[in-house]
This record gives structure tokens, C-alpha cells and sequence, in this order.
């Protein structure tokens, strides 16, 4: 059975520089990194959840056809694909200390239905929601 998510991916086109992204800009902490055969394997997380990872497979590594490869790094680099939303306890505070660290902002907090949301990009253009949830929105109770 199931138990939950454990390693999502983050497309790059270069892991040591999205590396640096994630530990510099964001604290995240660094959970793997290893050579495979002829790739390396890169996961970060951020440090009060330890069970989840993220994976930075580097778009020019193995298991991609050229095509597919191609394709991906075009809707990357166009910053189309949204990688996730990222919860936080003060949506405003983290905005203002990861602007001035240099992250990409593409949406100030703003108020939404399910709290505050701004929204930034990673070095490579993938997006993120960084979210702060309202304390009388139940998830479980609301949307299921």
C-alpha cells in the first residue's frame, strides 16, 4: 500500500548550479549525491521534512531519446511546467528573504481562498507555489 511521496523530479539543465538554488536560496539541505554509472544522482530536501526529496535530473542525462530530451528542455526553459507548491508558516517573511537572495518571483503573496500564495521560478524556469494555508481551511474535510 501506498504510504505517501517520497522523490519527485526537478528537471535542470545543470544540477550543481540548481543544487546551489535550493541549498543557498531556499535552505534546503542536500540528501544524496552520487555518481550512477554515467550520471549523477542529486536529491535535496527541505530540512523539517526529511521523508520527501527532490530528484534534479539533469536534462541531458540518461533516459531521455533525443527527441523527448529536446522537447523538455524547450518547455523548461519556457518556464511552462509547474513543479510543485511548497507550504510555509509565513508566506510574506519567506517572499521578502528569498527575493533579496535573488529568486525569481512571478507572483507577490497574495490572498486566496486556501491562504497566501506567491508564486517564483527555480534557475532553470520550473515554478513553484510557495503557500501559507488558512488555519480554518480543513483540506480533508473541504476537498474530500
Amino acid at each position: 500500500m501506498i504510504k505517501g511521496l517520497g522523490i519527485t523530479t526537478v528537471w535542470t539543465f545543470d544540477q550543481q548550479r540548481t543544487k546551489a538554488f535550493f541549498t543557498e536560496k531556499l535552505d534546503f539541505e542536500v540528501r544524496t549525491e552520487l555518481a550512477m554509472g554515467d550520471m549523477r544522482w542529486v536529491t535535496v530536501g527541505a530540512k523539517d521534512q526529511p521523508e520527501v526529496e527532490l530528484a534534479l535530473m539533469s536534462l541531458d542525462g540518461p533516459g531521455l531519446d533525443p527527441e523527448s530530451a529536446e522537447a523538455l528542455k524547450k518547455l523548461v526553459s519556457k518556464g511552462v511546467l509547474g513543479a510543485g507548491a511548497f507550504r510555509t508558516d509565513d508566506c510574506r517573511g519567506d517572499y521578502e528573504t528569498f527575493k533579496a537572495r535573488g529568486v525569481e518571483f512571478v507572483q507577490e503573496p497574495q490572498e486566496r481562498p486556501y491562504g497566501i500564495e506567491a508564486i517564483f521560478r527555480d534557475d532553470n524556469g520550473n515554478w513553484y507555489s510557495l503557500t501559507e494555508r488558512s488555519e480554518e481551511l480543513d483540506f480533508s474535510k473541504d476537498f474530500g
